[in-house]
């Protein structure tokens, strides 16, 4: 199921799907998406955010209500504020307009794996496993494996991985994170879990703080595509 109100877009994107044998219903309105949802109970929902009748943001939370289908926000807003608030809602992905139909498709290529249980993409492989395309890590035995080469993480690096990819899409605050690293509250003047982070970036080839992403005056983000498209 589309969301968009944007005629020209909306008939790119329909047809583009098309052509890679995705059959896709268009709704135009946010007040009519809810509705539309529960009579054709589509696999996956890409959703704009600036609706006429019903803001998108609100459409994913009444989605996320009664369903967990996949769900790819599209805005034409790049303020991460509005990724961390869609996040939040309960959205899957996120992409910015203007949208690259090439992009697009491998993102919902991306969550019908995931959905359909694919192991590769799976969230969760077992209960000791995590696994986000190439980063896959083993509670149990305390391996992570980063495109198939094993990682030498110090034990507050293999932790704070821990804690960050256990909460995807979930912005964590230093007090947060504090808090089940070490048991205690952050006082304002500690910066280990920024310099923590920055070492994580490092080892995962993350200069543009894509993977784990910084949050101004709230924390960090662990973004679950960010880490599928490597």
């Amino acid at each position: 199921m589309l969301v968009e109100d944007d005629e020209r877009l909306a008939t790119l994107i329909l047809e583009y799907l098309q052509s890679y044998e995705f059959s896709v219903e268009l709704v135009s309105r946010g007040d009519l998406a809810l509705a539309h949802f529960q009579a054709s109970k589509p696999d996956l929902v890409v959703l704009d955010l600036m609706l006429p009748g019903l803001d998108g943001m609100v459409v994913a939370r009444q989605i996320r209500e009664i369903s967990k289908v996949p769900i790819l926000i599209l805005t034409a807003r790049e303020d991460s504020y509005d990724e961390v608030s869609a996040l939040e809602q309960g959205a899957d992905d996120f992409v910015n307009k203007p949208v690259q139909p090439r992009i697009l498709l491998a993102r919902l290529r991306a969550l019908v794996r995931r959905s359909n249980g694919n192991q590769e993409d799976a969230t969760l492989l077992d209960p000791n496993q995590i696994a986000f395309g190439g980063l896959k890590i083993n509670r149990a035995d305390r391996i992570v494996q980063w495109n198939e080469q094993v990682m030498d993480l110090s034990n507050t690096e293999f932790k704070l991985l821990m804690i960050l990819a256990e909460s995807p899409g979930k912005v964590l605050s230093r007090d947060d994170i504090l808090k089940k690293m070490r048991g205690i509250e952050f006082d304002g003047l500690d910066r280990s879990i920024d310099n923590l982070i920055s070492r994580l970036r490092r080892r995962f080839d993350d200069q543009q703080s894509e993977k784990i992403k910084t949050v101004w005056g709230e924390g960090y983000l662990f973004s679950p595509s960010a880490w599928l498209e490597s």
